[in-house]
């Protein structure tokens, strides 16, 4: 199995919003990430819109049309974004925890905690009427519980956050504590016949154990991509992190 890199360009519309201007194009970010073999574009419209907007959601949608690969846009649960997304019906939506006072998603969707809940199963019923054609992720922990809980629900998929083991990576602490959560996880969603993604925090040397291990069908990748490509421009980078995932090293 090759797995997918999906490269999420929420920091190229960052660095836009920084200024208020138009360049540098999430469009034309679109487009180069996806000639240089990205199998999906990830982008996350925030309640709080601080870098995609929502005039980006059909440009971006569009490229992905043009290649032939599908838009991954991840949202909170809330009412008004959801219907935005039931709009432009990507490929899949993956719903996704926020906080306005965070930096960046700081972890999973907390599925124990019964508000939360309820409102995932709102929003999910509102893609499923009117968007039904679009697949469904939930961006968890891999825990135990958190994984029994998600196989009660209808989606696709799970994306695991892989936040705190790319933090204990760039600190060269162990990691075998997360490749045996992974292994159990994994095991558990696909018996279910589930997708098994993994996001956020990856670099290209976080991935190699990872790649080793075999488990992830799909990573979605995007801060250190736009970072790396400050030095070694975005076609490059997404090439060269696409070559990695094909050999798995």
């Amino acid at each position: 199995m090759i797995p997918r890199l999906g490269v999420n360009i929420d920091h190229v519309a960052t660095l836009r919003q920084q200024r208020g201007e138009s360049y540098p194009s999430i469009a034309r970010a679109a487009e180069a990430v996806l000639k240089a073999g990205a199998d999906q574009i990830t982008i996350h419209l925030r309640e709080d819109r601080r870098h995609i907007q929502d005039a980006d959601v059909a440009p971006v949608h569009g490229w992905c049309k043009k290649f032939n690969r599908p838009l991954n846009l991840e949202i909170g649960s809330h009412p008004e974004i959801v219907e935005i997304a039931c709009r432009h019906k990507p490929e899949w939506v993956c719903l996704v925890p926020e906080k306005r006072e965070e930096r960046t998603t700081e972890g999973g969707l907390a599925l124990e905690d019964g508000p939360t809940l309820a409102r995932l199963v709102k929003a999910l019923d509102q893609l499923a009427q009117k968007s039904p054609a679009t697949k469904v992720s939930l961006f968890i922990e891999a825990s135990a519980g958190t994984i029994a809980q998600s196989l009660k629900l209808p989606v696709h998929a799970v994306e695991i956050h892989t936040g705190d083991y790319a933090k204990d990576f760039l600190e060269n602490k162990p990691l075998q504590k997360y490749l045996d959560l992974y292994a159990r996880a994994h095991a558990e969603i696909k018996a279910a016949g589930r997708g098994f993604h993994a996001g956020h925090g990856l670099t290209d040397q976080s991935l190699v154990p990872l790649l080793k291990q075999g488990l992830f069908e799909e990573y979605n990748i995007g801060h250190w991509i736009v970072g790396e490509s400050v030095f070694a421009g975005l076609e490059h980078v997404v090439a060269q992190m696409s070559k990695q995932l094909k050999e798995r090293v």
